[in-house]
């Protein structure tokens, strides 16, 4: 079984291949969602709410991050591995995110770390980019901005939003950034920024024409109690089990019907 990589994921794109990648924060549900399949391991810091039980990712720790993400990448031998660099972990300079992305790959075991923002972020992907540190970059709602975002909205619907998206997944590209997700986005925007990168997108909440598809673990089985957002969808419907509900899931994706028009926005 060949290890997927960024440059996998490239290749991918070229050939108008779905790839599907799923949150997953523990040694059994990473075994699990390798062997069925799954291209991209995320080690979420939404474990902060669908582990912890808070109401927003921001309580999260770099020592969390790294815990988790060690014991998931026990179970991983197929999938890439992606870990995100927590609230305040590498947000002060561009040597910050340097240290804490390297606790999490010598300590953590991930194959590559996840960010958030746009322009101000550009610097420092750069920066990691250019000392060997594999960057996996996320704009459209961006959890660890909710408070300034006002909540989870939308991003992207207008004009002025737009642009500046679209023009920070190119900065962050040129920049060195090997993966973008985009969420929460309009379907159509997310499709125009898909179509102008070289380097794969991952959607959530972000339509049906990005290279990839991500969900949250706990939403895919309908087990997180609280609000599910409306681009999540219970794979264990139908399912005779939790393998069952991620396989059907890869198909779903892989085949395009997944996401559907009522899990994306206008």
């Amino acid at each position: 079984m060949n290890q997927v990589t960024s440059r996998t994921l490239r290749e991918m794109k070229e050939k108008g291949e779905k790839f599907t990648s799923l949150t997953v924060y523990d040694y059994s549900f990473a075994a699990l969602v390798d062997s069925a399949g799954i291209d991209v391991a995320l080690v979420g810091d939404s474990l902060g709410m669908v582990i912890q039980g808070h109401q927003s990712t921001l309580p999260v720790t770099l020592d969390e991050m790294i815990y988790h993400t060690s014991c998931v990448a026990n179970g991983v031998d197929r999938a890439l591995l992606v870990a995100d660099l927590p609230f305040g972990a590498y947000q002060v300079s561009p040597e910050e995110a340097y240290e804490s992305s390297v606790e999490l790959i010598k300590f953590g075991g991930a194959h590559m770390v996840k960010l958030e923002g746009g322009g101000a972020m550009v610097e420092v992907v750069d920066f990691l980019s250019e000392r060997g540190i594999h960057v996996c970059a996320h704009l459209g709602l961006t959890p660890q901005y909710v408070h300034q975002l006002g909540g989870y909205r939308v991003q992207g619907r207008e004009e002025e939003e737009a642009k500046q998206l679209i023009e920070g997944a190119l900065a962050l590209e040129k920049a060195g950034a090997g993966l973008l997700v985009l969420e929460a986005v309009p379907s159509g925007l997310a499709a125009q920024i898909t179509s102008g990168l070289s380097i794969p997108t991952l959607g959530i909440g972000a339509g049906g024409e990005t290279d990839g598809q991500v969900l949250v673990l706990h939403d895919l089985l309908g087990i997180y109690p609280d609000n599910t957002p409306r681009f999540a969808k219970n794979f264990m419907t139908g399912a005779d089990s939790v393998e069952g509900a991620i396989k059907a899931y890869i198909k779903a994706v892989k085949s395009g019907l997944f996401p559907a028009p009522e899990h994306s926005f206008d």
